[in-house]
């Protein structure tokens, strides 16, 4: 079977690599690392009587849902990590921010057998996790050749990764049975691993690491006055400071959504102010565009930090800064939400901070915990970007509301804390054996 993936790897890395090299011009930052991607990682020799976990996470979202877990390992002398990431913007963080919790940082090498073996010569890991969804055949299969346990912690299956993992089930059950551990991030994902093929014997529910991210003491109003006059570029006097409405990582078309909804806010008489960040930075000059068109006061903080002059809409075009800037919000939608884009931004650090959000329908990147937050009153899904506006609209009017769903989603986060601790108790114990047997 490796040999069949082995025999396909390039043809089909020649097909997708315009489209590869076309986003990587767009981000740009590609050019750390790049030696990477063939194995050539820099880790340094392994500690004698360490043991040295290799833990892959994708991108900036799975580097911040992984920093508690890295905190929490940090404090052993028995354990090492390395920590490789996929994008540039992953790659940035990790160096900037999680390099002290770690041995090495590096970008994860391509699935192909000459570079993810020099990859491992380097590495020498004696447990690889996994987060999510990743599922790399020779990474896996260099796993099983070598005796090293794996682990996949905070697993979870879109609708799409569901689907075409649902159309050849037996590689599926093929990649999954070789999986020593299996933590998925909510009931659901569990259950939908076990119908693929994991081994019930070692999978089970850890909660979404996400949950336990420190975001920092409560926002208070003096902290939103500060981020406000940093990011609108005026300092509100005292009980007047306006309203903000956050746009949370969003996508195309919902720019335009969250720029009708602010229009009509003001037009309502509603003294408001909206930042924008998209997931996707390098689409500055795209909202810039919309923006043009709207008259309104704006900058983009890529271009001026802190705002120079008065602004009514800020673009954080900028990365990492998400989840401080989150904290100046009175309300926030959540990106990727509304179709035809699929599959959500994580509702998780709005849901931490106590910030009510809204929601499109498709959120299935976060099934289980969009619906826990819809259910409890955190949050409100919408079908539609009419109905989208119009629910933002009636929040934005509604001070009492808004105060309820900050509770609401203040008490969901004290109850889906813990996944941290259920995830580095499964780890050690694939490291060291369970703790009755050491």
């Amino acid at each position: 079977m490796i040999w069949l993936y082995r025999l396909a790897f390039l043809p089909l890395l020649i097909v997708a690599l315009p489209y590869y090299l076309l986003r990587m011009f767009r981000r740009g930052g590609y050019a750390e690392g790049f030696s990477h991607r063939f194995g050539r990682i820099d880790a340094p020799q392994k500690t004698p009587g360490v043991k040295r976990i290799w833990i892959q996470a994708v991108s900036v979202g799975e580097l911040g849902a992984i920093e508690p877990l890295l905190r929490e390992i940090k404090k052993r002398r028995d354990i090492e990590v390395v920590l490789t990431t996929t994008t540039s913007t992953g790659y940035k963080i990790a160096r900037e921010k999680l390099a002290p919790l770690t041995a090495a940082t590096g970008v994860f090498p391509l699935d192909f057998w000459p570079f993810n073996k020099a990859a491992w010569r380097r590495i020498r890991p004696d447990l690889v996790v996994l987060m999510e969804g990743e599922l790399w055949p020779e990474h896996l299969h260099r796993a099983r050749i070598t005796g090293t346990p794996v682990a996949l912690i905070n697993a979870r299956l879109s609708d799409r990764s569901h689907a075409r993992y649902s159309r050849v089930r037996p590689l599926a059950a093929r990649l999954l049975g070789r999986l020593d551990a299996v933590l998925a991030g909510s009931p659901g994902d569990l259950e939908r691993l076990l119908a693929l093929g994991a081994e019930p014997a070692s999978s089970s529910c850890a909660g979404n690491l996400k949950c336990d991210v420190d975001v920092g003491a409560p926002v208070t109003e003096a902290e939103r006055r500060e981020l406000f006059a940093e990011l609108f570029g005026e300092t509100p006097a005292p009980g007047a400071r306006p309203l903000v409405l956050l746009g949370s990582s969003t996508w195309p078309g919902e720019e335009a959504m969250l720029v009708d909804t602010y229009e009509r806010a003001r037009a309502a008489g509603l003294d408001v102010r909206l930042i924008l960040a998209p997931r996707h930075a390098e689409r500055r000059a795209e909202i810039n565009a919309l923006l043009e068109k709207t008259g309104a006061r704006r900058y983009l903080r890529s271009r001026f930090n802190p705002a120079p002059f008065p602004a009514d809409i800020a673009v954080a075009d900028t990365t990492g800064e998400l989840r401080r800037l989150s904290r100046a919000a009175d309300l926030a939608f959540i990106g990727k939400s509304l179709p035809p884009n699929e599959g959500g931004q994580t509702p998780v650090e709005c849901a931490l901070l106590g910030i009510p959000q809204v929601f499109g329908p498709a959120m299935s990147n976060f099934r289980d915990i969009s619906r826990g937050l819809a259910a409890c009153g955190a949050a409100r899904r919408v079908e539609d970007a009419e109905e989208a506006s119009r629910t933002l609209l009636e929040l934005l009017r509604d001070t009492p509301a808004r105060a309820v769903m900050s509770v609401r989603a203040a008490a969901w986060s004290r109850g889906n804390r813990g996944a941290t601790r259920r995830t580095l108790d499964a780890l050690t114990g694939l490291l060291f054996g369970p703790p009755n047997a050491r």
